[in-house]
């Protein structure tokens, strides 16, 4: 895998006017690689500017969810970064030295995708970047820093900084990947709101030679770690991802340095089933953290997306996966817009769901920070109570909170879904991210999410019989140009039939993010247009300011 990559000169840089671009897509991390990714394979073709010339270094966010390689299949690169990643889906959670329950994140079968997989951002970065390399849509300048930014009725301009000097952009829409602090949030003198957290804690990537479980271990005040906390983390290549909980006080300088670390990697060790294994250590460093967002996600001609735009604390892994789904809300909107399907008020949208989906997620992460770094006597007297209630009591487990790991939003109350008009129950309600589970396709087994399309609003119909007929002929007559998916009800279906509670003529609306738009038991042609419509923004009650 490629780990550095050459600063090229671009024609745009000796243009003589300034070359202008449907899109530009700033900051080739996870975010906007997976950003620029999703625009080509719709057609859109985008530039990807890099303040730098490499990956990544170090694990950083190493826990990329479900959803997130459902994500990643639509891209492409799903299946070579869950190959190589350590799936699991069990936790441990102590108390001391003692275990006091396990959860299990995905408990049921039927899904293609583990619960979660570790890995390194770097190796994530790097398939992202070598399934980019393969799209002549998209065109990657490293070493190209945007330095200036004004915005005009049509287009913005952006200036770029580079090794052989400066150059001019113009640009319909700006997508700002920058991270958490982002160039373009600066320029345009934005800032993020929120709560900033009293607390260090030190990341360590050991490798050892260790046969043993993939598994999440969380451990309050252990005995090797007093009154603090311990994360532990497998990750790939025999590399292990330790973070521990410093306080406020520590000395960030000191506490990176080798001397330091590996007595605590050794304290930790030697009290858990790891005890006397040899290791190295690999990478370290100290960091603080904040929960916090942006006022909006939209200013004019730029949209943010990822740590750009919100930041959460690490534990529950909410920061990478809330952005690589900021960045698929945006795709089909962006592609919407630019194809003249929809009007740019579609994009108000994105900016409207993915705040709500920031608030979610800081709110889980707010909570989980506070149980685990208590800031009164008082919080940590409920804390230690249920940690010592959790142990013969699940009523109390509900309570502890070690970080509630990342799951999608419902975007239940955006105002591109229609509401119900026929009885359902389930999780499939509009809003939700569409559920996977088996499908038979021709004579093979296939799996359901991988049948939606990508570059338009796809349709599930359940059934063969005389209401699946109808429904496909509403379908046919309102000329809304659907992605079709026949689902029968018979036992290799049975279980997407129970996850959407189908019937025969059941039809699911869903978008191009795999967000379900509307569902019936049998639509009508209006019914069918009508939501279309407002799922594009296309109807004065969605017009969103």
């Amino acid at each position: 895998m490629k780990l550095t990559f050459d600063y090229l000169r671009h024609t745009d840089q000796d243009a003589a006017t300034p070359a202008r671009h449907p899109v530009i897509v700033v900051g080739a991390g996870p975010v906007g690689l997976a950003l620029a990714i999703d625009l080509a394979q719709q057609h859109v073709p985008v530039v990807l500017l890099d303040n730098d010339n490499k990956l990544s270094s170090g694990s950083r966010a190493i826990c990329f969810s479900k959803r997130s390689l459902e994500i990643f299949d639509r891209l492409g690169c799903g299946d070579p970064i869950a190959s190589k990643g350590v799936s699991w889906k069990l936790g441990r959670v102590f108390l001391q030295d003692e275990q006091i329950y396990e959860f299990d994140l995905l408990p049921e079968e039927g899904h293609e995708r583990p619960a979660f997989v570790n890995l390194q951002q770097y190796y994530v970065e790097g398939f992202l970047a070598e399934r980019a390399a393969q799209l002549p849509l998209i065109d990657i300048r490293w070493n190209n820093k945007v330095v200036g930014i004004a915005q005009h009725g049509d287009h913005a301009e952006l200036t770029v900084e580079t090794p052989e000097g400066s150059y001019l952009l113009h640009v319909d829409w700006v997508a700002a990947c920058d991270g958490s602090r982002s160039t373009l949030r600066q320029l345009l003198g934005l800032e993020s709101k929120g709560r900033s957290f009293r607390d260090r804690f030190l990341i360590a990537d050991v490798k050892m030679d260790v046969q043993f479980p993939a598994e999440r271990w969380f451990w309050f005040d252990p005995s090797f770690h007093r009154n603090q906390s311990v994360l532990l983390h497998m990750q790939p290549d025999g590399m292990w991802r330790i973070d521990f909980q410093l306080g406020w006080d520590a000395d960030p300088e000191e506490e990176k340095k080798p001397e330091n670390i590996i007595p605590r990697v050794r304290a930790m060790l030697d009290a858990s089933p790891f005890k006397g294994a040899e290791f190295t250590l690999e990478w370290a460093s100290v960091y603080t953290f904040s929960c916090q967002r942006m006022d909006s996600f939209r200013h004019g001609r730029v949209l943010f997306a990822g740590d750009s735009a919100h930041g959460v604390s690490p534990f529950g892994a909410r920061g990478a996966n809330s952005g690589l789904q900021d960045g698929e809300n945006l795709a089909w909107k962006l592609a919407a817009v630019l194809r003249g399907d929809a009007p740019d008020a579609l994009l108000n949208s994105y900016a409207r769901e993915r705040e709500a989906a920031a608030d979610e997620n800081i709110l889980n992460s707010s909570r989980a920070t506070d149980f685990i770094t208590p800031k009164s006597d008082v919080s940590r007297l409920f804390r230690d109570a249920a940690l010592h209630l959790a142990r013969q009591h699940p009523f109390a487990r509900r309570m502890v909170n070690s970080g509630r790991l990342s799951v999608p939003a419902t975007l239940g109350d955006s105002v591109l879904n229609t509401g119900d008009t026929d009885r359902f129950s389930g999780l499939m309600v509009p809003g939700a991210v569409a559920a996977d589970a088996p499908f038979v396709k021709g004579q093979s087994p296939d799996w359901l999410m991988r049948q939606l399309c990508d570059t338009r609003f796809s349709a599930l119909v359940f059934g063969d019989g005389p209401t699946a007929k109808a429904s496909l002929r509403a379908i046919a007559d309102s000329d809304c140009a659907l992605h079709v998916v026949r689902i029968p009800l018979d036992a290799a279906h049975a279980l997407a039939a129970r996850r959407y509670d189908a019937q025969d003529g059941t039809t699911y609306l869903i978008r191009p993010d795999q967000h379900v738009a509307a569902r019936w038991r049998e639509p009508r042609t209006e019914a069918l247009r009508a939501a279309l419509a407002r799922a594009m923004c296309r109807t004065a009650s969605t017009a969103i300011a």
